[in-house]
């Protein structure tokens, strides 16, 4: 015989075993106490933060024998019942399994109007409602919008805006929030705690970590780890089984990038790889590390732990907050990357070198006004020969002037703080022709965070950038050479700038016209622009 989930083992039976959504249960108490008792309920939230617990919690208060009341008893028969999903009148449906209009006339609109057989409501919790086809939600919005006084429905969904307007509006909305690293930690110790197991702090902690807000996440990945080992869970047999890079490792990365030491970054990943740490994995292991630095480095949520806390705190210090904030950015933008590559080991390597080459490149400030250059060196000119009047056959002889020196003007580099500078700095360096020539005509618009906004007067130019993904990322490292940080192009087709035309000239072309018969008459010599026969 199979044995019961923690999950299911420890779902919550009472309101105050709910932990976490103090907000939901306090509202829901509150209108059961006051006898304002909707027909129909919205929980939204996260997955595993509680909502379908919740639902039965609230079947249990409505339909309690001594009900409706705020604090049902689990010794009643009617609450033991909806808890072993026996209750006749409490109504699971899991919409992802039973989304067709049949299923949904079937076993909701065909049997509302019949009275509860035992308790004193008749309560359908649909599970992932969203999940319901258009049909289906058509069948039972009039249900739900006129529905008998002894009916209440309770919907359960992960993404709201799946839901129709028309369905949303009728329903009291509770949003469930995502339970925070202490409510986990706390969690999880009991659990440990009432099963006897030996969990080591640091290991409890990454399971919270990991589990991302969600409750019924933390208790599975506790019971893998309960299965994976035999004695104690130490937090390397944690990262072992969900394939994570211990923070030690992770954090010798970071800093090797922050130093620019290509040699160590690629020694490291090398060493993640051999231990069979997957690209995606290395990726993740990084983003929590760190979020959980850049806590550290404005000190929110402290970790109770003092010996971690001091470690995240001196990592944090070394790397410095604009390289956090960068590193999150980059990784971020890898961890997105990554899954449409084919040879991920390959190309994370490459990233990584080429964070650790950029990195700890301020972006350059306002150049100041190259000073002038020093003045021109000339040689004196030799003195030309006289030649007397009776030698007026001899050729005059004279030396030529020596040349004048003219020093090269220094390369003033442009203004990169703004888009007309770091445009023009980014044509200057670029060394691709064709990309050159893509770019003719372009002009700057603004900098929009860390974009580029650039207004190009040719469409097919734009599209000859955007159909090939490496075009465009190739602008984006250049430019991000230039800053020093992550910076991309935006492209806005526009008009031609006619800014440097006269104003009162026609609209004619240079040879049309008038001006093309003046031609005519230049070219042939003629005083008529007609051909001669």
């Amino acid at each position: 015989m199979s044995t019961v989930s923690l999950y299911r083992k420890y779902r919550s039976q009472t309101f105050n075993d709910l932990i976490g959504q103090d907000h939901v249960i306090r509202t829901l108490q509150n209108g059961i106490t006051s006898g304002r008792i909707s027909h129909a309920y919205l929980f939204t939230g996260p997955r595993g933060t509680g909502k379908t617990s919740t639902a039965r919690l609230l079947a249990k208060a409505l339909c309690a024998t001594d009900g409706p009341t705020p604090n049902p008893s689990d010794d009643d028969p009617i609450c033991k019942s909806i808890a072993e999903g026996s209750c006749v009148d409490v109504v699971e449906l899991d919409a992802a399994s039973e989304s067709g209009v049949d299923s949904v006339r079937e076993k909701i609109v065909e049997v509302a109007e019949y009275r509860p057989m035992i308790a004193r409501y008749r309560i359908f919790i649909i599970d992932e409602v969203h999940d319901l086809s258009r049909s289906a939600f058509d069948a039972l919005l009039k249900t739900i919008e006129e529905p008998p006084a002894h009916l209440v429905f309770i919907l359960a969904t992960t993404e709201f805006n799946k839901v129709p307007p028309t369905i949303r509006s009728r329903c009291q909305k509770y949003e469930f929030h995502r339970a925070s690293m202490a409510d986990l930690v706390s969690r999880l110790s009991y659990v440990a705690e009432q099963e006897g197991i030996s969990i080591e702090p640091g290991a409890v902690t990454a399971i919270a970590r990991m589990a991302d807000g969600g409750y019924r996440d933390a208790l599975t990945l506790l019971e893998q780890a309960i299965v994976a080992t035999n004695g104690k869970i130490t937090l390397q047999a944690v990262y072992d089984q969900l394939g994570l890079v211990p923070e030690e490792s992770t954090d010798r990365l970071l800093l090797a990038i922050k130093a620019n030491d290509v040699v160590g970054v690629i020694k490291l990943v090398e060493d993640m790889t051999r231990a069979g740490r997957d690209p995606r994995a290395i990726l993740e292991s990084a983003l929590y590390r760190l979020s959980d630095l850049t806590r550290a480095s404005y000190q929110i949520d402290r970790d109770p732990d003092a010996t971690r806390e001091a470690s995240m705190h001196d990592v944090s210090v070394q790397l410095g907050r604009d390289s956090l904030l960068w590193l999150r950015s980059s990784f971020a933008e890898a961890h997105k990357v990554i899954r449409d590559i084919s040879l991920p080991r390959l190309w994370l390597e490459s990233e990584l070198v080429r964070l650790a080459q950029h990195a700890g490149a301020a972006p350059v400030a306002v150049v100041a006004a190259a000073p002038a250059p020093a003045p021109a060196v000339t040689k004196p000119a030799a003195k030309p020969v006289e030649v007397a009047p009776a030698a007026q056959t001899a050729p005059v002889v004279q030396e030529p002037a020596a040349e004048v020196e003219v020093p090269t003007a220094p390369v003033v580099p442009a203004d990169l703080s703004s888009a007309e500078g770091l445009l023009a700095e980014l044509l200057r360096v670029l060394p691709e022709v064709a990309h050159k020539k893509k770019l003719n005509g372009v002009s700057a618009i603004t900098i929009e965070g860390e974009n580029l906004v650039l207004e190009h007067p040719r469409k097919f130019d734009v599209d000859w950038f955007k159909e090939n993904a490496k075009r465009e990322g190739y602008i984006n490292d250049q430019l991000t050479k230039l800053v020093g940080s992550p910076m991309r192009v935006e492209f806005r087709v526009g008009k031609r700038n006619h800014s440097s035309q006269d104003v009162n000239s026609t609209v004619e072309l240079p040879y049309e016209g008038d001006k093309l018969a003046q031609l005519v008459r230049e070219t042939f010599q003629t005083d008529t622009p007609e051909a001669k026969p």
